[in-house]
């Protein structure tokens, strides 16, 4: 019934101008904000994929990884947010290490991940494609 329809993610954040500047400016993608709806955003992504961030005056950020981007490399993509000022997370237990640039290397359990949050707290992860 669904198979062939398009689809979106959305989620929400608590302050919706922070997250324009934070989406156009630190991660570099184009934004479009939509006044009549709201003032939610429409972010694109590679292609024609976006997603649809929403003001929420009581938003709580969700404890996992709402939003993931395919990247080439991993390492760069990482230092280069990193300059922008995004600030990466850092884990260190049994099920979730990551290095001391926050890359969790996946090795024979999957790609490579490190994550990231927006201003609202949100969780985003930057995923090294076609490696693992």
């Amino acid at each position: 019934m669904l198979k062939d329809s398009r689809a979106f993610g959305s989620f929400s954040v608590n302050d919706i101008d922070q997250a324009e500047t934070f989406y156009k400016e630190a991660l570099g993608l184009e934004v479009e904000r939509n006044e009549k709806m709201g003032n939610i955003l429409t972010v694109h992504t590679g292609g024609d994929a976006h997603f649809i961030i929403y003001p929420k005056p009581n938003h709580t950020p969700a404890e996992f990884t709402v939003h993931n981007f395919m990247v080439k490399d991993i390492d760069e993509t990482v230092n280069g947010l990193k300059e922008k000022g995004v600030p990466f997370e850092s884990y260190n237990s049994e099920y979730l290490k990551t290095d001391e640039n926050d890359i969790s290397r996946g090795g024979e359990r999957g790609p490579s991940i490190a994550w990231f949050k927006d201003p609202a707290g949100n969780i985003l992860s930057v995923v090294e494609e076609g490696k693992s």
